[in-house]
């Protein structure tokens, strides 16, 4: 019999909406449940592509008896992670403090004030590794709230307490210089894995953020060092399993350090991000014939992550669905089981391709007879280094082999439309569209641009966190929505030579400084006048994501090269203080903060392209613009302006005039212009080597 989530909107509460679980959505009214009938409450967060949510459903949601245990002693609360990221935030928190570790499905216990006492993540349905079963813990924390109370309270006001107090005052650190980026690139360069690429061991995440920071760094400094590691890492995983070597697009992460054994749940920001730094990395690389084959290798993966996304993400309304499942049905078993829809036996490569392709697959894709995975099956990667012998007939291969694996049973998709990864994506396409000549890149990411304004942007520009089937979610967006929706508007604005991308990002940087800024310039996670926690969330730190204080921090700054606005550039700097502060220390965890940094130090340069939109040399001058690799820099384009600017969508544009009655290209930063200049050549000079 469905529970209370049967009309929730989340596909991850709609998957537990037949659970036997009288679940609640989390609301006040569970809460004053809890109160009227003197129980805990039961918090289970997660989200729809977590494999060991899954797992942990079925083993112990679905179990009746486990269940009615559920019901009758606890008010049970599922959250999905990313809809609410400021409730998973501020308990994350209060799990990290008491276990040292974190992660999904998280299970916390709470007063029925919302003060939590005890914690965990998974747990079995017995005991196993050291880890009581999921009955025991209850029957333990029931055992507690009835014969301990007052010790159960005492623990909930020492941890809210506890919480309370970590004040984070990085506001006043600074904004970091070249020593701290310094300081930082050393830092990296300690902790990089010089062998197989990336950072730390398993598993091993993809260091999207800090390969963006690297090549800005390259592009400000020259540091050869900086861009080898960026270009050696992006080399092993476009060749690992991590990447999908049919259909393009990146798994979550590696659970070995050889990036060979993907997590295989995708997600709209780890691709949406990987697929700007390949397009990055591409712009970046010296076209010195050594490099072509890696030059290639960037294009060509972030082309393919560009099509993978539109092609398994994008929804009916224009924008993109947050993730794929990492499991699907077997079917030969006819489970749900992780990987079955991505790995391969020689035997089934040998069935699709016949014996001779077949025996080329095994050898190419690195298939063995033992597997690479689980159950004598392998994840396709590309062990061997340089091109296809025969590229042709691997290209064939490729689509055979794609095409046979579209008749197994897909993965589940999260079809919400979370609005900070789709600014994301955006940013993505919009750019990726403009390097590689591929205008319908460009069109995908107007139309997800358009959904963000119709359906996730009230009247005022406040934003809703998700969408789903072009209805807009309950929940207000947090910091990161602002943050990376501005960032994919600025980029969209920058691309197409369309001002009212900038207005719209300008509505949203606005409310950043007058709902999430604090005296000091430090930055919440939630609005002044958002649901009242326990804890009002606060987190810096760039993790799978750029956190919303550097999202913002990069939107405030883009905003203010574009209009000359002090007050967004002084929030901006006020922001990056952080970085001042972590970057030295932790540079992994503030990869996005850094390239931030980066941008500040160069300026950002301020390009203003004018000309009459059919005059092909116009639009030579915009691309070249978009193709230099100064950190940060923001493009203008159109028609020259009256001196007043009036009539023009670009701030940039004021009082910038045609040279020779030819189009013209205007670079400036730091209150100092280069000379105008009609030449690509020379424009590509003021702005980092040129890339064709």
């Amino acid at each position: 019999m469905p529970n209370r989530l049967e009309n929730e909107t989340s596909p991850y509460l709609l998957q537990h909406a037949d659970n036997p679980v009288d679940w609640w959505p989390w609301s006040p009214e569970a809460f004053a449940e809890a109160r009227e009938r003197g129980v805990p409450v039961m918090l289970s967060v997660g989200y729809s592509s977590c494999h060991w949510c899954h797992v942990m459903a079925h083993e112990s949601f679905e179990d009746e008896l486990a269940a009615a245990y559920m019901n009758e002693h606890f008010v049970n609360i599922k959250v999905d992670r990313e809809e609410r990221p400021d409730v998973d935030a501020v308990y994350m928190e209060a799990v990290q403090a008491a276990t040292g570790q974190g992660g999904w499905p998280m299970t916390v216990f709470l007063t029925p004030d919302a003060e939590p006492f005890y914690f965990g993540t998974y747990f079995p349905p017995e005991p196993r590794h050291g880890m009581p079963s999921f009955m025991q813990v209850l029957e333990g924390v029931r055992t507690a709230w009835v014969g301990r109370p007052e010790e159960v309270a005492d623990v909930a006001r020492r941890i809210v307490r506890d919480l309370a107090g970590r004040k984070l005052d990085y506001g006043k650190a600074g904004t970091p210089g070249p020593e701290e980026l310094a300081q930082a690139l050393l830092g990296l360069t300690r902790e990089y894995d010089a062998t197989r690429g990336g950072f730390g061991g398993a598993p091993k995440f993809p260091p999207s953020m800090v390969l963006e920071f690297l090549l800005r760094h390259h592009a400000r400094t020259g540091s050869e060092g900086a861009l080898q590691m960026a270009a050696d890492t992006c080399g092993a995983m476009a060749r690992g399993g991590i990447y999908d070597q049919l259909g393009g697009g990146f798994a979550r992460y590696s659970v070995d350090r050889e990036w060979v054994v993907p997590h295989f749940e995708k997600m709209l920001y780890d691709n949406a991000l990987l697929c700007r730094v390949y397009a990055h990395l591409w712009r970046a690389i010296p076209r010195d014939g050594a490099a072509d084959e890696l030059v290639d290798l960037a294009r060509r993966v972030a082309l393919e992550t560009a099509d993978f996304m539109v092609r398994e993400l994008r929804t009916d309304q224009g924008g993109f669905a947050s993730a794929l499942d990492a499991d699907s049905e077997d079917p030969l078993s006819g489970k749900h089981v992780e990987g079955a829809y991505y790995a391969w036996t020689p035997a089934e490569l040998r069935e699709v391709l016949g014996e001779e392709d077949g025996e080329l697959a095994v050898g190419y894709f690195g298939v063995t007879e033992e597997g690479t995975f689980e159950h004598g099956k392998s994840v396709l990667q590309l062990p061997q280094d340089g091109p296809a012998a025969d590229a042709e007939r691997i290209a064939s291969i490729r689509a055979r082999l794609f095409a046979a694996r579209q008749t197994r049973p897909a993965p589940g998709r999260d079809d919400k439309v979370v609005a900070a990864w789709n600014g994301l994506a955006v940013a993505a396409l919009a750019e990726c569209g403009a390097f590689f000549d591929r205008p319908d890149l460009i069109e995908r990411a107007t139309e997800a641009a358009d959904l963000l304004v119709r359906v996730h942007m009230d009247g005022r520009a406040r934003l809703a966190r998700t969408s789903r089937d072009g209805q807009a979610g309950a929940n207000a967006g947090v910091l990161e929505d602002y943050g990376d929706v501005a960032e994919g508007f600025l980029a969209l604005a920058s691309v197409t030579g369309e001002g009212v991308w900038l207005e719209f990002a300008g509505f949203l940087v606005d409310l950043v400084l007058d709902r999430f800024t604090a005296e000091d310039g430090s930055l919440y996670d939630t609005a002044h006048d958002a649901e009242k926690l326990i804890r009002r969330p606060q987190d810096p730190t760039d993790t799978a994501a750029p956190s919303g204080w550097t999202a913002a921090a990069g939107a405030l700054l883009s905003y203010a090269a574009h209009t000359g606005s002090q007050a967004h550039r002084t929030a901006a700097e006020r922001a990056l203080g952080v970085v001042h502060a972590l970057g030295p220390r932790a540079p992994r965890f503030i990869g996005h903060g850094l390239a931030v940094a980066e941008a500040l130090l160069d300026g950002p340069r301020e390009v203003a392209v004018v000309g009459h939109p059919e005059d092909p040399a116009r639009a030579a001058l915009h691309r070249t613009a978009l193709l230099g690799t100064a950190p940060g820099a923001v493009v203008a384009t159109g028609l020259p302006l009256a001196a007043d600017g009036s009539g023009g969508e670009f701030p940039l544009l004021a009082e910038r005039t045609l040279v020779h009655d030819r189009p013209t290209a205007y670079v400036c930063r730091h209150f100092v212009c280069a000379r105008p200049t009609t030449d690509p050549v020379e424009l590509a000079e003021q702005l980092g080597t040129f890339r064709p």
